[in-house]
């Protein structure tokens, strides 16, 4: 199946709408058109040729999002890098993509700069650009390593286009909606906010700066956040009217109940949803106007995605969202079994109305005196303690048990109440689920990614407990 350009219909059908937003930049979806184009020959002059791996190495920029869709355009795979890795580690990812060329925002030796291949040519007309193929391949983006070493995940153009289909039939967009593009163009999230926003013509608001995030998602209708974000979004904003006017979609892990109830009675339109780079972001998403008890839940399965849980509990994923397979060197490596499912190594029923609820990652198990246990569950129980931002809980190794539970926790205060936390955890959960201690979140830690180093957490619980 062919589909076409997303961004050559939405400029032939709305060419003055503003596509992105950005203090003292507004681009049209024409003028888009005509930039992405004019970079995509300009990527082709560097000797780029279709099916060639370009590496983007910038953080969230108007020229960032040109550069991306102009790799498309050019025939190329467009690999967004995270600008927080080590020099080390950029070039070790790149040569292990073997990228034909890497552009950057900032300075190292052989990256281009970008705004050398992005230079606006108004006079330009592109025309229409020609179709993808649905299995066109897109992009590759890394996934977290939380839980491992993390790996390069391979999307077709139609991986991405199914994906903000069934977004779209659950959280519709109209022209003059305004997403706000709050996460990485490294993380899939980040791209699902792109290509959505390109299916219904919409703006993609770059966040300034200078603004906090309360007063970022006052400017849009949409958002896209972490748990830790609105956490972040409930602590800065006075009121509930710093929320976006229309919907703020959830993801990530499991959300603290009294989080979502918090965010529902200061009024936030929220969504909770499950995803993952895997599937090209969301797999289910609760709709609009949810009732507190499904948005517990990580709601419904989208169209064009399949979802069961095997007999162990295991969350398995197909459908035309789901990832061509792990790029490992000129390989693809395809982890799907006979009937093409995808084992995601994530715990979940469904509940009798279909919802999903997810438990946690089966690589993250405790097994302490026979008794399994989920982190996740124990975390969700803390992250609902007034004053916690976050916590996360590890196993260590224990003599007469096997394992046992600790639990890293961030505070508002940076004060760490372990009498109360405890009697928080065993009102809720078995007395063998209670973390055997409550360390204060490491500081060289604050700020970090999305989802937080597991196996650094895990070292530093083992050094503390010798």
């Amino acid at each position: 199946m062919d589909i076409s350009c997303l961004l050559s219909t939405a400029a032939l059908r709305a060419p003055l709408e503003t596509a992105l937003s950005f203090p003292g930049v507004e681009v049209s979806y024409g003028e888009l058109d005509r930039l992405v184009s004019g970079t995509a020959r300009r990527i082709a002059e560097k000797g780029v040729g279709r099916g060639d791996r370009v590496a983007l190495v910038m953080d969230r920029s108007v020229e960032a999002v040109i550069l991306l869709f102009a790799a498309m355009r050019a025939g190329a795979v467009a690999c967004p890098v995270s600008t927080r890795l080590p020099e080390v580690t950029l070039f070790e990812r790149s040569r292990s993509l073997g990228v034909s060329l890497t552009v950057g925002d900032r300075s190292f030796e052989t990256a281009v700069a970008a705004k050398a291949l992005v230079e606006r040519s108004p006079h330009e007309n592109p025309g229409a650009a020609p179709p993808f193929s649905e299995h066109a391949p897109a992009t590759i983006v890394f996934t977290s390593g939380s839980s491992g070493a993390a790996r390069p995940a391979l999307h077709t153009y139609g991986n991405h286009y199914f994906s903000a289909l069934g977004a779209q039939d659950n959280m519709p967009l109209v022209c003059g909606d305004r997403w706000l593009l709050s996460l990485p163009l490294w993380h899939v999230g980040g791209l699902a906010i792109l290509f959505r926003c390109l299916l219904a013509a919409a703006t993609v608001v770059l966040p300034d700066p200078v603004d906090s995030l309360a007063a970022s998602v006052r400017k849009v209708t949409h958002a896209s956040m972490v748990s830790t974000q609105l956490r972040r979004l409930l602590r800065e904003a006075e009121s509930g009217e710093a929320h976006p006017e229309k919907a703020l979609l959830l993801g990530a892990a499991a959300v603290s109940p009294a989080l979502i109830d918090e965010a529902v009675r200061r009024g936030i339109p929220v969504h909770t949803s499950y995803g993952l780079t895997e599937m090209a972001s969301q797999v289910t998403a609760t709709p609009l106007g949810a009732a507190p008890e499904a948005l517990r839940t990580s709601g419904r399965v989208l169209p064009w995605r399949e979802l069961r849980c095997d007999e162990e509990g295991q969350i398995m994923v197909r459908g035309r969202t789901r990832f061509a397979g792990y790029v490992e060197g000129e390989r693809l490596v395809r982890p799907f079994d006979e009937e093409e499912w995808f084992a995601t190594g994530d715990m979940g029923r469904l509940d009798a109305s279909g919802r999903l609820i997810v438990r946690g990652r089966m690589d993250h198990l405790l097994v302490s005196g026979g008794e399994n246990i989920l982190p996740e569950e124990i975390e969700v129980v803390l992250a609902g303690v007034a004053g916690v931002e976050r916590a996360v809980v590890v196993g260590v190794a224990d003599e007469e048990y096997g394992q046992r539970p600790v639990a890293f926790v961030e505070t508002a205060d940076g004060e760490i109440d372990a009498s109360g936390l405890r009697a928080a955890v065993e009102a809720v959960l078995p007395r063998f689920m209670t973390p055997d201690a409550f360390y204060p979140w490491p500081t060289d830690l604050a700020g970090g990614g999305f989802k937080p180093d597991r196996r650094l957490l895990r070292r530093r619980a083992e050094a503390l407990r010798a």
